[in-house]
């Protein structure tokens, strides 16, 4: 049987030296590119040809040694299998984790007949026993040689005499291959529980929804009940300290991630913004000069070296600060998902703990913490690093292409730096300049601000509404001139308190915030009500004297000795003067001391105040009868136009 099995040992061995020169002849030398499918081109097939002839191109890597072990002595035979044994642990792991997405790309490979039989034929000429399988049987043939080969050491080794100086050596062999298949396997299964939890699909609202069951929501109430119960002290949390320091830095890496991504996208955005700017296409009429060799400067930059820098750091920042941050998705989704994997594992512990035994679900559960975990605590020193080092290279690139741009502007800035008035300062006296120039403009424009903000046009004072003149005499008699305001447009109240008033009223202030202290809000008085209104829509109101005491002010005074008394006569029954005016608005009667009005309609005031002499309220007789009104809703009605031409005189 011993020498069975190393003939099916050689045999693997010179079946992958010659697919490794032909790999070589095919692939080493310059080739024009393959027909593509999407992203992946034919020469993706050269990566899967090089793995599966990974194990004798490293058994030919020691120089002065035979190619295989094989044809060493039986004792090197085994020292030569524990020497390799990390590096066929570290080739064969990645390849093995990778058989299921090599098998996809097969099928891809297949929907391209011109592609197919470039492959097919490759393959037929180095392994004709493939047959129609093809690739699939070549990629096959490297997880059955891994996992041969314990056990073809294992038959060695049981056909070895114990005292022989080679069995201790193939014993360590014999349990280091299979430490090797173990370590393959569990790290096929973690990247399989891994590849399951990285996988983000864009679902709708109803997909979501679509996808909540019973067995869901039993999981989201279990992990929930138990994370009360850590929070309230009742359960003890698990506590792993390494992990902890691990999820810290991967967070910290995101978050600088995250800011330096948002950082050069503002960057991003100001440099479209100062692009599209063009001072220099603006006839200034200045025919010489330095303006002249400014705007030939400006619109050389302008039209080749800002946008060859915005495309080069679109490209080599932008570009890359994505990708990176696309990469932190998956340990993110990984993190998240340990999280509640830790949750059923810390229960599951719980009730192994109490009862002994676990279901066989339970027990899925557990492996699936532990594979999570321990793919995290082996992975993500390794990713913090490579994503720093990233994340230094980008910055490095942006601090090159900055002073690769500072150098390009100050060597097309040499020609016209020379016909510069100032050109022979030195850099501070020439920044002195500067900023002693921009101050005295912006001193300047200030002063001319202040002195454009003093001119400003007089106050206009709003024309008051008809028959508003008593209202006016009243608040004015009431509060004084110092607290009326005239309203500048419409007001419509929308609370309880707030009033609707139209342009032109005249209100008089009584308190310039409301009961919360808003100053935004005014309390008024109308006159006849009141309430709250918006205080930037009022002004102040400037009392102008009528023409009647105008002219009382200019009339003499009579002589009271020249005046001559009236008889007396028998008193006879006041007749009140009498007043048409108009309802400004519709006014509902509550007593039977009031009237209704309409609004438009004509009403004869019989008395401009109440009987207390208070002329908020006015009596007036509408339809026949008589009653108290707000004199507020009344307005002066406007005198009738004469009726037909008049003829000029």
């Amino acid at each position: 049987k011993q020498p069975a099995c190393i003939w099916t040992i050689n045999k693997g061995r010179s079946q992958g030296r010659r697919l490794l020169a032909h790999a070589r002849r095919q692939w080493a030398e310059p080739r024009p590119p393959g027909p593509s499918v999407g992203t992946v081109r034919a020469g993706s097939s050269a990566a899967r040809v090089r793995e599966s002839c990974a194990f004798p191109t490293l058994a030919a890597q020691s120089p002065g040694q035979p190619s295989s072990p094989w044809e060493l002595a039986p004792c090197e035979r085994g020292n030569a299998f524990l020497e390799f044994q990390e590096e066929l642990e570290q080739v064969y792991k990645v390849y093995c984790a990778s058989y299921e997405q090599a098998l996809l790309l097969v099928e891809t490979y297949r929907k391209e007949p011109e592609l197919q039989r470039e492959i097919q034929g490759i393959i037929e000429a180095v392994l004709p026993q493939a047959g129609p399988s093809g690739l699939s049987f070549l990629l096959v043939i490297p997880l059955q040689r891994i996992t041969k080969y314990p056990l073809l050491l294992q038959k060695i080794l049981e056909n070895t005499l114990p005292d022989a100086s080679a069995y201790a050596v193939l014993q360590r062999a014999t349990s280091a291959l299979q430490d090797v298949v173990t370590n393959i396997n569990e790290y096929k299964r973690r990247k399989e529980v891994a590849s399951k939890y990285t996988k983000v699909e864009p679902l709708s609202l109803r997909e979501r929804l679509a996808r909540i069951n019973t067995h869901t929501l039993s999981k989201k109430t279990t992990r929930l009940s138990q994370l009360l119960k850590q929070e309230a002290g009742l359960v003890p949390r698990t506590e792993d300290k390494e992990f902890d320091d691990l999820e810290e830095r991967f967070h910290w890496v995101s978050l600088c991630v995250t800011e330096l991504k948002s950082n050069v996208a503002a960057y991003l955005d100001n440099l479209e913004a100062f692009l599209r700017f063009r001072p220099q296409d603006y006839n200034l009429e200045i025919p010489e000069g330095p303006v002249v060799q400014y705007c030939y400067l400006a619109r050389d930059l302008q039209l080749q070296a800002f946008p060859e820098f915005k495309q080069q750091l679109e490209a080599q920042v932008w570009q890359p600060l994505c990708s990176l941050a696309k990469a932190l998705a998956g340990p993110q989704n990984l993190i998240k998902k340990r999280l509640d994997k830790l949750l059923d594992f810390e229960r599951v512990e719980e009730k192994l703990l109490e009862v002994g035994s676990v279901t066989y679900e339970e027990e899925a559960a557990r492996h699936t913490y532990q594979a999570l975990n321990s793919l995290l605590v082996a992975e993500l020193p390794q990713f913090n690093q490579l994503a720093m080092r990233w994340l230094g290279q980008i910055l490095c690139t942006f601090v090159t292409l900055q002073r690769d741009l500072a150098k390009q502007v100050l060597q097309r800035a040499e020609d016209s730096l020379a016909q510069l008035p100032h050109h022979h300062l030195s850099e501070p006296a020439f920044r002195k300049l500067v900023e002693d120039a921009l101050g005295q403009t912006s001193h300047q424009l200030r002063s001319f601000q202040e002195n454009f903000e003093k001119v400003l046009p007089p106050p206009t004072t709003q024309p008051l509404l008809p028959g508003a003149e008593r209202q006016v005499q009243a608040l004015l008699s009431r509060y004084g001139p110092g607290k009326l305001y005239q309203v500048t447009s419409n007001i419509s109240g929308a609370g309880t308190l707030d009033l609707t008033l139209p342009r032109g009223h005249i209100v008089a202030l009584l308190q310039n915030k409301d009961t919360k202290g808003n100053s935004s809000r005014w309390l008024v008085d109308t006159g006849g009500h009141r309430g709250y209104v918006p205080a930037g829509k009022l002004e102040v109101y400037h009392v102008v004297p009528s023409e009647e005491e105008l002219r009382g002010q200019e009339r003499p005074h009579r002589d009271s000795q020249h005046q001559t008394p009236e008889p007396i006569s028998a008193p006879v029954p006041s007749v009140p003067a009498v007043t048409q005016v108009v309802a400004m608005y519709p006014f509902m009667a509550r007593s039977s001391h009031e009237v209704s009005l309409q609004a438009g309609q004509r009403v004869t005031v019989l008395e401009a105040q109440d009987k207390k002499g208070n002329p908020e309220w006015s009596l007036v007789e509408v339809n026949g009868q008589r009653g108290y009104v707000p004199s507020s809703f009344l307005a002066r009605a406007p005198s009738p136009a004469p009726w037909g031409w008049s003829l000029p005189s």
